[in-house]
C-alpha cells in the first residue's frame, strides 16, 4: 500500500509575509507530534512581526550527541534558509516511512533554526532591521588585524558589518541563537552544527573556527577526523573544508564566541557553509543587477540543483554526530592527528601553532 502524501504546505501569504515561515510551521505541525516548534523571539519592523522559530525533534537526553542547522543570520542571503528548511522538509518526510531514522532519532537530538533573522530576510538585507550584522555582533574582538569594514566596523549602521553600539548587548536575534546553542547542543556531550551562508567566490566552502584569531582551535585533532571522513563518505564533493582565518578575520563571529563559551568537558564542533555564489552570477551574469541575485540563484532549477547538493551534507553531520564514537580520536591519537592538521592548515601561513 503506498504511503500517504503530505498535504500540501500552505499557501504563499500577501506580499510582506515569509512564506518560509510558514512552511517551518506547517513542517512540525505535519510530523506526528515528533517536531517541537517554539518561538525563541521575535522582531518588529515595518508594522510587522515576525517569529524567530526553533524546531527539535530526537532524543533530549545530554548523553546522546546532538546537531544542529542554522540558516537565515543574513536576510539578503535566502538560500542559506532555504537549505534549511529543505533539510527539515526532507527528514519530516522521512519520517512517515524510514523507520531506520526513527531509530537514528532515538539516539541523536535534532535541532533546526532555519530563520534567525527573519527581519531582514524580510527586508532584503544582511543586517537586522536596526543595521547589525548578526555575524559581526558577538562580543569578541579581533586578536590581529581584521579586515576593514568587512571584519566589523562600529562607523554606523548605514554601513554593511556593523557590529552594533560597543558595550551594549547583542541583538536580540544573535542572542536567540546563542541561548538555543546553550540550551540544545552545549548541554550534549557532543554537538555538530552548521550555518548556512552564500557569499563571493567560485568554490563552496566549510569554515570551522576561528574567525578572530589565526592561533589553532583546541579541537583540532576532532576537526580533521571529520574534514578526513567527510573526503571518505561525500565522494567528490567540492567543499574546501578549512579555518576561517585562512581567508580572512573578523571582530564579532557569533561561532568564535559559542566556541570559546562552551563547556571544557563537551565538544562543540560548528560549521559555517560559504556556499559559492560567484557559479550563480557566472552563469546568468544578469543576476549581478539584482540585489538579491549577488547572494542566491534566481532560476529554479539552479536553485534545486544547490538544495540537491546540500542537503547531502546535513545528512552527513546528522550522522556523523550520531555515529561519533566511530570516528572522533581516541586519546593516544590526539597527538598524531594535530600535527597532521597544523601541516594541512596552518604551517606556513604566518599562524601560531
Amino acid at each position: 500500500m503506498a504511503a500517504e502524501r503530505l498535504p500540501a504546505p500552505p499557501p504563499a501569504g500577501p506580499p510582506g509575509d515569509l512564506p518560509l515561515l510558514d512552511e517551518v510551521r506547517h513542517l512540525a505541525g505535519i510530523s506526528g507530534g515528533l517536531a517541537q516548534l517554539r518561538t525563541v523571539c521575535e522582531v518588529h519592523t515595518g508594522g510587522r512581526r515576525f517569529a524567530v522559530p526553533v524546531v527539535t525533534l530526537g532524543n533530549p537526553d545530554a548523553a546522546a550527541p546532538a546537531v544542529g542547522f542554522f540558516g537565515g543570520v543574513h536576510g539578503l542571503e535566502r538560500i542559506g534558509a532555504e537549505v534549511v528548511v529543505a533539510g527539515l522538509r526532507q527528514l519530516v518526510q522521512r519520517l512517515r516511512w524510514d523507520d531506520g531514522l526513527h531509530g537514528l532519532l532515538a539516539g541523536v537530538r535534532v535541532v533546526f533554526m532555519p530563520l534567525v533573522n527573519p527581519g531582514g530576510l524580510w527586508r532584503g538585507t544582511r543586517a537586522n532591521p536596526q543595521g547589525v550584522d548578526l555575524m559581526r555582533n558577538a562580543p569578541v574582538d579581533c586578536a590581529g588585524r581584521a579586515l576593514p569594514l568587512i571584519g566589523g566596523q562600529r562607523i554606523g549602521p548605514t554601513l554593511p558589518w556593523y557590529r552594533g553600539p560597543a558595550g551594549a548587548p547583542m541583538a536580540p536575534e544573535a542572542q536567540a541563537l546563542c541561548e538555543v546553542v546553550r540550551q540544545e547542543l552545549h548541554s550534549h556531550r557532543v554537538a555538530l552544527a552548521v550555518d548556512c551562508h552564500s557569499g563571493f567566490g567560485l568554490t563552496d566552502r566549510l569554515w570551522f573556527p576561528f574567525a578572530h584569531t589565526a592561533r589553532p582551535v583546541p579541537q583540532l585533532p576532532e576537526w580533521l577526523a571529520l574534514a578526513r571522513l567527510l573526503d571518505d563518505s561525500l565522494l567528490h564533493h567540492r567543499y574546501v573544508f578549512e579555518p576561517q582565518s585562512r581567508q580572512y578575520l573578523a571582530h564579532g563571529d557569533l561561532w568564535d564566541h559559542l566556541v570559546l563559551q562552551a563547556p571544557a568537558e563537551r565538544l562543540f564542533l560548528p560549521l559555517t557553509l560559504e556556499m559559492g555564489s560567484w557559479l550563480w552570477v557566472r552563469k546568468n551574469p544578469r543576476q549581478v543587477f539584482s540585489r538579491r541575485g549577488i547572494f542566491n540563484p534566481l532560476i529554479a532549477h539552479r536553485q534545486q540543483r544547490v538544495l540537491r547538493r546540500h542537503l547531502g551534507l546535513l545528512d552527513f553531520l546528522l550522522r556523523a554526530a550520531y555515529s561519533h564514537r566511530r570516528w572522533l580520536p581516541a586519546a593516544h591519537e590526539r597527538d598524531a592527528l594535530r600535527e597532521a592538521a597544523l601541516d594541512r592548515w596552518y604551517r606556513g601561513t604566518g599562524a601560531q601553532a
